[in-house]
């Protein structure tokens, strides 16, 4: 039996390429105003401080290869195919979605590497994919909205906090907290009840319940420079506040938000935020990203599957 040719439009934020990308990305970013002298510089010295580029960009391909891989081990009935789009360079979502047509696909699912929900994020990938596609016709997506819930998502965090206590004596244990964190937005988003907060707890909630974790708590973190208040509390005024009322010795980081080795992550929590908390006397630890481990990956393609069973014409059973 022949399978059904689907496309499986991967999304995501993107990220500079090399040096000479971050102008264009940032403009990109800022609605078509070029950054500031200053901005750009401060931004050329973040990317600096980790090496001068993030593996955000070689590590998004290589989830979505692995995905596509995967999908097509554990079914029959669909033949998936990658496509993958992003936000803020190119590949732009557009893009891809034009890729898809040209090659006469006219089913996919699309699927944003980001586990929570928001209209302020996620569903600004959608509209732009589906958006596209009305405009070309003849191609239909079936867009998946969050994934936080996947249990492998749940269990590859597990596994990783526990690990991170491996790390720490026995009889420190006790003075250990799990700060869990995700990207900030705007303060906006609670106005129309945005589920993103709620799903962030959620996913908290979800891994201390599996973990058997003692201490722990949530911040934000990443949190853009406008004018705007952006959700808190921010993640460098929660480790000082934890410090000083419960005089934690270790901090375990679990950037729940992200799904892989990015500036967000390299920099800001594992420069920022350890600065911070050895300043305090206290040890810093992050366990490694999802990036492409299969329990993540596991994660993902259940999703997938998910949206195509729900869909009467993409019949792919897991």
């Amino acid at each position: 039996m022949s399978r059904k040719k689907i496309g499986l439009l991967v999304m995501a934020y993107g990220t500079p390429y090399q040096k000479e990308d971050i102008i264009p990305y940032y403009t990109a970013i800022r609605h078509g105003r070029k950054p500031s002298d200053e901005q750009i510089e401060n931004l050329a010295r973040r990317y600096g401080a980790i090496g001068g580029t993030s593996p955000l960009a070689r590590l998004t391909r290589e989830q979505a290869d692995a995905l596509a891989e995967r999908l097509n081990a554990m079914q029959t009935n669909n033949e998936f195919h990658t496509y993958l789009g992003l936000k803020y360079i190119h590949p732009f979502i557009e893009d891809a979605v034009t890729q898809m047509r040209s090659d006469g696909i006219d089913e996919a699912v699309s699927l944003a590497l980001a586990p929570h929900y928001s209209r302020f994020s996620v569903q600004s990938y959608i509209d732009r994919a589906q958006a596209k596609a009305e405009e070309l016709g003849g191609i239909t997506i079936t867009s998946i909205k969050s994934w936080f819930h996947e249990p492998q998502f749940i269990h590859f965090w597990r596994q990783a906090v526990l690990s991170a206590f491996k790390e720490i004596s026995e009889n420190e244990r006790d003075q250990t907290v799990v700060l869990f964190t995700a990207h900030s937005l705007p303060e906006k988003i609670l106005k129309n009840g945005d589920p993103y907060p709620q799903q962030i707890k959620e996913t908290a909630r979800a891994i201390v319940d599996a973990a058997k974790i003692k201490n722990y708590a949530q911040a934000w973190q990443s949190a853009g420079k406008t004018s705007d208040p952006w959700l808190g509390p921010d993640v460098l005024d929660q480790i000082r506040l934890l410090h000083k009322k419960e005089g934690y010795k270790h901090f375990i980081f679990c950037p729940i938000g992200f799904v892989a080795e990015h500036l967000e992550v390299l920099y800001d929590n594992d420069q920022e935020c350890r600065a911070l908390v050895e300043s305090l006397g206290a040890s810093y630890h992050r366990p490694q990203m999802p990036d492409t481990d299969p329990l993540f990956i596991e994660a993902l393609a259940s999703a997938v599957l998910a949206a195509c069973r729900s869909h009467v014409s993409l019949t792919a059973k897991g």
